[in-house]
């Protein structure tokens, strides 16, 4: 056994990605503090070949050097677009006939693992603050919030890991093939 060579992975180019078909997915991150977190979103969503980034509030958008670190180029693959506060993200997201959730401990939370998605459905995921989560406001307006069960004595995860964890299996439910 050996570890394959970069050159043998027969990864996308830039252009390649932006040609292939993507998922039906748009990752919403709203008010993340992280740009480490923002970064490595953008990396896992080139990695599942998500549609779409929308950086809502305080996040940071690209170019960023801090940014850059974890995302590895892949602000360049992956396109984003930036709203200054949530709620226009999620009419947009709304008159495109989206099904969005956010990934938060609510009282009405569905268990991620008992969630049913169909891949002809169009689905957006919004992940919130590192301290205060998804803003309240907008719960109103979406279809329901995801939840990771979790069963150690912790009751959070890191972004990044919550968002890897999440948007892999949405490629698992999306993918036409």
């Amino acid at each position: 056994m050996r570890k394959l060579l970069n050159s043998e992975l027969n990864r996308l180019s830039i252009e390649e990605f932006k040609q292939h078909d993507k998922i039906s997915l748009i990752v919403v991150l709203d008010d993340v503090r992280s740009l480490n977190n923002i970064g490595s979103v953008f990396r896992t969503a080139d990695a599942f070949l998500v549609q779409e980034i929308h950086l809502c509030g305080i996040t940071a958008v690209p170019p960023h050097r801090e940014i850059q670190k974890t995302a590895l180029g892949a602000t360049e693959s992956v396109d984003w677009q930036y709203f200054e506060n949530i709620e226009d993200s999620v009419k947009m997201l709304k008159k495109q006939q989206y099904k969005i959730y956010a990934i938060e401990q609510a009282d009405e939370s569905i268990d991620f693992d008992k969630l049913k998605v169909d891949k002809n459905e169009k689905i957006a995921v919004i992940f919130g603050n590192e301290i205060k989560g998804v803003n309240e406001s907008v719960l109103k307006d979406i279809d329901g919030c995801i939840e990771l069960p979790q069963y150690g004595t912790k009751h959070s995860l890191n972004i990044s890991v919550c968002a890897g964890i999440i948007i892999y299996q949405m490629f698992q439910n999306l993918k036409k093939h």
